[in-house]
């Protein structure tokens, strides 16, 4: 089985940093663009259309392979920033355990986005174009 998956390596990662990069953009287009609709996306005080605004542009780059690995490293602070600020302390009080704080996705892109950031983009992305690679 390891030979198997392992000759699938790289472009896997590309599946990766697109699924990575289409799950940040969809927060980004609906804090922005308001579609769909969502109540709490409603009235969004400055700092999450800030977070809107690196989503939508930096998971654009993201999905399309582009300038990945500090694209990648900026996301991964964001999502950190995320769950520190807007899950943790949901309560007012921190509520540690993701489960019950509803920052199960923010952890999750934080890594795979700090994985994206040393790995790279893989073979299906613009970088691997623009230097020549297959």
């Amino acid at each position: 089985m390891e030979s198997i998956l392992s000759a699938w390596r790289p472009q896997l990662l590309s599946v990766l940093r697109f699924i990575s990069g289409l799950l940040l953009l969809q927060f980004g287009i609906a804090k922005i663009f308001k579609f769909p609709a969502i109540p709490y996306f409603a009235e969004l005080p400055p700092l999450i259309m800030v977070a809107g605004w690196l989503e939508l542009v930096l998971g654009a780059l993201l999905v399309i392979g582009l300038f990945t690995r500090p694209v990648a490293f900026i996301l991964a602070g964001e999502m950190a920033f995320a769950y520190f600020l807007g899950h943790m302390f949901k309560t007012g009080a921190p509520v540690f355990l993701p489960l019950n704080n509803g920052g199960s996705l923010a952890i999750a892109l934080c890594f795979s986005c700090l994985y994206l950031a040393a790995a790279g983009a893989g073979p299906w992305s613009v970088d691997a174009a623009v230097r020549g690679k297959k």
